[in-house]
């Protein structure tokens, strides 16, 4: 297929998504605990819904959803990185132990750290930054070899080993902490959405803002990284600075993706495959339909666990695992 006919597709792909996301995001706005039928979803959108209705709306659902399309955004975002810096097809934040960092950094943060509510939801994305870039460079040291490069399988192997300690230090961490914070970590664990309101909308779109199109400018470098490092070299590519930075950016996108949703892995696997399938490897094209796939699989998760079980429904984190769980060893026994 040429170019200009994989640009065609690629845009009637984004408008199909965009198509998608709108969908969900209506029939998310009215199923739920409370119920609000879909013929006033219009006028209260326009300011003329009660007092209930508008705040079902507008202080519970529409925030929340919001900050789900985000946070899958980001996640995908992250992942499409990693994959291409690494050549590595399991490369995920969740899977790879970067979430973990975070998640640690964020519960050390929560127990451990006086808060102020006023500043608290624009920290915790920089918390959760710190503590994932400490657990990637890590990561990145051990997989590293001064004769190979940055192996990938090896990367993946060290990287869910890190995810696994570092669940272990997050129990340590929170076995004395007092019952209700425990309660806030446990639920982050499990990947609820819990930063549904509009103060985490407005600290978690600017990381978006500014990363998405950064990382589409760089998109014909990350297309080097995805072949072998010699060509990379060979084209005058300073492959390790490249390299950093691009990890900066994934690391960026995942922490502040899961500050506000949790432990939430799969995400950044899937939507970068599902996009390379329909438009191939070319990181300019898959990248930005990855992006809108990771928002729709998490928003589609999310509006599905929450109406499953009344009142408190399936965490989104479970259900992205009960499908991306399966979909990881498809790919681990085909790699």
């Amino acid at each position: 297929m040429t170019l200009t006919a994989l640009i065609r597709k690629q845009r009637l792909i984004l408008l199909a998504s965009f198509v998608l996301i709108v969908v969900t995001a209506i029939i998310s706005m009215g199923v739920g605990y409370s119920k609000l039928s879909f013929d006033r979803l219009l006028p209260v959108l326009l300011g003329h819904g009660t007092f209930k209705e508008d705040f079902v709306l507008f202080s519970v659902r529409l925030p929340r959803i919001l900050i789900t399309l985000l946070s899958g955004m980001a996640l995908a975002l992250a992942g499409s990185i990693l994959q291409s810096v690494t050549r590595n097809d399991l490369a995920d934040p969740g899977i790879i132990g970067i979430n973990s960092g975070a998640g640690v950094a964020i519960a050390i943060f929560f127990l451990y750290v006086p808060i102020d509510v006023g500043t608290f939801v624009y920290i915790l994305p920089l918390v959760a930054f710190v503590g994932a870039l400490l657990t990637a460079a890590l990561i990145y040291f051990f997989s590293y070899s001064r004769t190979r490069g940055l192996d990938p399988i090896r990367l993946v192997l060290v990287g869910v080993g890190f995810s696994m300690a570092l669940s272990g230090i997050m129990i340590v961490i929170i076995s004395s902490a007092e019952r209700s914070k425990v309660d806030f970590i446990a639920k982050w664990i499990a990947g609820n959405i819990w930063g549904a309101d509009w103060p985490f909308i407005w600290a978690l779109l600017p990381w978006l803002c500014l990363l998405i199109p950064f990382t589409l400018y760089k998109s014909h470098r990350l297309n080097l990284l995805s072949l072998n490092e010699e060509t990379a070299v060979g084209v005058g590519l300073k492959l390790e600075r490249e390299r950093l930075v691009l990890i900066l950016i994934a690391v960026a996108a995942s922490a502040s993706a899961v500050s506000v949703t949790g432990g939430i892995a799969f995400v950044g696997l899937m939507a970068p495959h599902i996009a390379k399938a329909l438009v191939g490897p070319r990181n300019q094209l898959f990248i930005p339909v990855a992006v809108l796939l990771g928002g729709l699989l998490l928003l589609v998760a999310d509006t599905i666990g929450r109406n499953i079980v009344d009142p408190d429904g399936i965490p989104a984190g479970i259900m992205v695992s009960l499908i991306g769980g399966p979909y990881f060893v498809y790919l681990l026994l085909k790699k």
